[in-house]
């Protein structure tokens, strides 16, 4: 219990010293900016630079830290006609991750896989010859979504990290923490109306978790909404049925990835209705013992006639879209 208690105590400071500093170091860039244009007859001065489940988490185990909410920046390149947007849905099993390779040339990856599937996602990036991740969303702290986080950043030239003001208190959280600090990375908090690039016919806004506490760590999942041109994507994390509730605007998306794996805690009838997606993509790894999909979510999914793809069955799934028209392509 002792050792519980510490590792929890050092987590929540780390969390805290990472997200704060992001504001800090923003702000003082800030000023010396208001400095120089002030100041502009004088010398320049020198500037100082898991485990998932259907099961509510422990709320013992999940700490907020507070209120710390950090400017977020955008550091995007114009958007290149003609280039097309890429989402690969890769097959790390009974877990989340990730890549698009956006229209703008850059990369964004959400979620990392889990610890047993670190070695396929690095061979995946490898594969795609990527070298610098400019945004890195984590959705919320299972082991499931952030298990192959720590070696991407310790491999990977990362931009920008999004992830909710949520601690969870194992050690691959830890570990996480360690290696955005030991990176001299920090943290821009992931919630609702957050944008992370907006430019010409690009857009990519957080649009959950609305609510600062939950009792149940899935509803502080990350829930990202891209817009390409006249195609959207809408990604979930574990997003259980209460996220989805608080959720206001547009929702409409193409191609929706399904929270939690297909579990019947999410994705209900009402938030189909309003995505009324094309294309339904599933992480499942096979034979789970979960249960997931569940049937009743596969129910659900016939009725609004999207088009399921899932990774126990079709492997790693390929979305393309030239903004207009979106293709599929599976890995077997």
């Amino acid at each position: 219990m002792l050792h519980r208690k510490t590792l929890l105590i050092s987590i929540v400071l780390t969390l805290a010293v990472l997200m704060t500093s992001c504001t800090t170091q923003k702000e003082t860039n800030g000023t010396v900016e208001q400095q120089q244009t002030e100041q502009t007859t004088q010398q320049q001065a020198d500037v100082s630079p898991e485990q998932t489940g259907d099961d509510p988490v422990d709320p013992a185990a999940t700490v907020d830290v507070g209120s710390l909410d950090a400017t977020l920046t955008s550091r995007a390149l114009p958007v290149q006609e003609y280039t097309n947007l890429i989402v690969h849905f890769i097959d790390v099993g009974q877990a989340d991750c990730i890549l698009l390779q956006l229209p703008n040339t850059q990369t964004m990856l959400i979620d990392g896989g889990s610890r047993s599937s670190t070695q396929t996602v690095l061979n995946y990036l490898n594969t795609k010859e990527i070298e610098t991740i400019d945004y890195l969303v984590i959705t919320h702290p299972h082991e499931d979504h952030i298990g192959g986080l720590p070696e991407v950043i310790d491999t990977y030239e990362i931009g920008e990290i999004y992830m909710p003001r949520v601690s969870h208190n194992t050690q691959i959280f830890e570990r996480l923490l360690t290696a955005i600090q030991d990176n001299d990375y920090q943290i821009n908090q992931a919630k609702a109306g957050t944008v992370i690039l907006s430019v010409p016919d690009l857009h990519i806004e957080i649009i959950a978790p609305v609510s600062d506490t939950y009792r149940d760590l899935n509803n502080y999942s990350t829930v990202v909404r891209l817009t390409y041109k006249n195609v959207s994507f809408l990604f979930t994390g574990d997003a259980e049925t209460l996220s989805e509730n608080e959720i206001t605007g547009n929702i409409q998306a193409d191609v929706l990835k399904v929270a939690h794996h297909g579990s019947n805690s999410s994705t209900s009838e009402a938030f189909l209705e309003k995505v009324n997606p094309s294309y339904a993509i599933i992480f499942v790894g096979r034979n789970n013992t979960y249960g997931h999909p569940s049937e009743d979510l596969l129910t659900r999914l016939s009725a609004t006639g999207a088009e399921v793809y899932r990774t126990d069955e079709c492997g790693t799934i390929i979305a393309t879209t030239d903004g207009n028209r979106t293709e599929i392509v599976i890995s077997r």
